[in-house]
């Protein structure tokens, strides 16, 4: 017996078509300033305790904001943003709601992180500066081109971190970048126990 196949009109053919592509195939790349990290491996600037490894670029420079924050350039405006990608290559889950990030220059002074949902509102000085009080005002009256969506969307959120796997964000900091510094993260840690690891204490160079 044979079978035949009657033809369908060109329209209904197309939207037959369409209907079983996968879905990813009709969709609209709606991101098109999608942000990939850098390899760990590939990061100079990293520090492994443990089974636990730790890297950190300082985005101080246009080429670098540009991938990240689009048309946006925190620096610009005070803020540093500090890329902080931690791989957990241990046997357990990591903690990492209670992580606190400090910037450190080479003469130990700190800048504590400012929370992404801050960062829209701080008002942006005439140039980054470093040392004595930290860039004053959070104006809430006003928003300004630290508005930018991407400052809380790469901010780093995640809480909980896997075996066998990395998370990578933003920490942000009112300051300017000056060689010598770090980046010291606190507050990791083991799931199970509870137990806090050892803190970790990044270059930026």
């Amino acid at each position: 017996m044979t079978l035949v196949r009657k033809s369908l009109p060109p329209i209904l053919s197309l939207a037959v078509c369409l209907a079983v592509l996968p879905l990813d195939a009709l969709a609209v790349d709606r991101d098109k300033t999608k942000f990939a990290p850098p390899e760990l491996g590939s990061l100079e600037t990293k520090q492994t305790i443990g089974a636990v490894t730790v890297g950190a670029v300082a985005y101080d420079r246009e080429s670098l904001a540009s991938a990240a924050f689009g048309k946006v350039n925190p620096y610009e405006h005070g803020v540093l943003p500090v890329l902080v990608v931690i791989r957990n290559d241990s046997k357990e889950t990591l903690r990492l709601e209670g992580m606190a990030a400090e910037y450190h220059d080479k003469d130990r002074r700190s800048v504590n992180a400012t929370p992404a949902s801050e960062v829209p509102y701080i008002e942006p000085p005439k140039r980054p500066t470093f040392g004595g009080p930290q860039i004053p005002g959070i104006n809430r009256k006003k928003k300004n081109p630290l508005a930018a969506q991407e400052i809380e969307t790469r901010a780093f959120s995640a809480r909980m971190l896997p075996p066998g796997e990395s998370a990578h964000g933003f920490f942000y900091f009112r300051t300017g970048h000056r060689s010598g510094s770090t980046v010291y993260l606190k507050g990791l840690q083991e799931a199970s126990s509870g137990k806090e690891l050892f803190y970790f204490e990044v270059p930026l160079e």
